[in-house]
């Protein structure tokens, strides 16, 4: 591994050569369990700015919570899913200190001397190309029509490590990263705070809830995020077909349409509507494409979408609102029922 490199948000990497990267993994193409997948070979010997320091991450492969992640980070990549069937997630890449060296900057600018690197594997052990790319297919013998596929998001809880939602530590670190800055931090310490009051199942939940409404509202903050659904549970949901297509533009509807259109468990037709995707309404975006077609990271097979959904651009999951993932730089794409969304004209700014 390399040594003990730190990196803050902000600082600029380069991504080693691919003969480089392999030399760090093992026959399954993995370093401390973590996959480096096809679609990461064509970022080697580029720049790249760190975009969150990856020390933590959330585990959706088991029932949701907080993980800890070792000597890690994001940078402006994500997955194009061409060696997973064409997954359309677009999951942000983890990627290992042992595979970047630290630069000065852009292409151009001087690379900044390394600490000796410690190899990873025994000597002799090595990973080819190709090991990369059989460990990222089908688990099964042959050419099967339902194949299995192995990624990052499938095999997170095996690359990283129990975190309770209690260690403050990792909050710290939160801050001191530059993942989050000071007031985004003050705000969440805050929200957590009155969410486990809420979670105590005293009584106090619809005072508490109706308090927050109140006080968001003298200073035009949020609304409290986890409203129930205007429809019962097992009712059949509204649905709209708007056929949106990459590079249009939308608008996100209210809160409160969008609850009229779910279950008492923000649901329609299957799909959550998260707290975390409450900021985004009432905003124009555009969108970056149609879902049909996802890894299902439980499974590792491919699932297609009765229902296209809709991701939009630079709208992404922020770890407001939730106590076990509070701060979780995964940055995951939400996904949009056409029937949450408006098409609009382009913006003129």
């Amino acid at each position: 591994m390399a040594g003990s490199m730190t990196f803050r948000v902000g600082d600029w990497v380069e991504v080693l050569s691919k003969d480089e990267i392999l030399a760090t993994l093992d026959r399954d193409g993995r370093l401390d369990g973590m996959p480096f997948m096809p679609e990461m070979f064509a970022y080697c010997g580029r720049r790249f700015r760190v975009q969150q320091r990856a020390h933590k991450t959330c585990d959706t492969v088991f029932p949701i919570r907080s993980r800890r992640v070792t000597e890690a980070v994001h940078l402006e990549t994500r997955c194009n899913g061409e060696a997973h069937g064409g997954c359309q997630a677009g999951c942000l890449i983890f990627w290992k200190h042992a595979w970047l060296k630290p630069v000065d900057g852009p292409a151009g600018t001087t690379t900044i001397p390394l600490r000796p690197r410690v190899a990873s594997q025994p000597a002799g052990a090595g990973c080819s190309e190709g090991d990369v790319h059989r460990a990222a297919g089908s688990s099964e013998v042959g050419d099967v029509p339902d194949p299995v596929y192995v990624c990052q998001a499938t095999r997170l809880p095996y690359a990283s490590e129990d975190l309770s939602p209690y260690d403050f530590r990792q909050y710290l670190e939160d801050y001191t990263s530059g993942n989050v800055g000071a007031g985004r931090w003050l705000r969440g310490m805050i929200y957590i705070t009155y969410q486990n009051l809420i979670d105590l199942g005293i009584g106090l939940g619809v005072p508490l809830r109706w308090l927050y409404e109140h006080f968001q509202a003298l200073w035009g903050g949020l609304p409290y995020p986890q409203r129930p659904g205007r429809l019962a549970n097992g009712d059949r949901t509204p649905t709209a077909h708007l056929n949106l297509q990459a590079g249009e533009w939308v608008r996100v509807k209210s809160y409160e349409e969008i609850m009229a259109s779910c279950t008492e468990n923000r649901k329609n037709r299957g799909m959550g509507f998260d707290g975390e995707m409450m900021p985004y309404c009432g905003g124009t975006y555009q969108v970056l494409k149609r879902v049909t077609r996802i890894v299902n990271e439980k499974t590792g097979r491919m699932q297609h979408m009765q229902n296209p959904c809709i991701i939009l651009n630079n709208v992404v999951c922020e770890g407001r609102y939730s106590n076990c993932r509070m701060f979780c730089p995964r940055a995951i794409y939400p996904y949009w029922r056409e029937i949450w969304l408006e098409r609009v004209e382009r913006p003129s700014a």
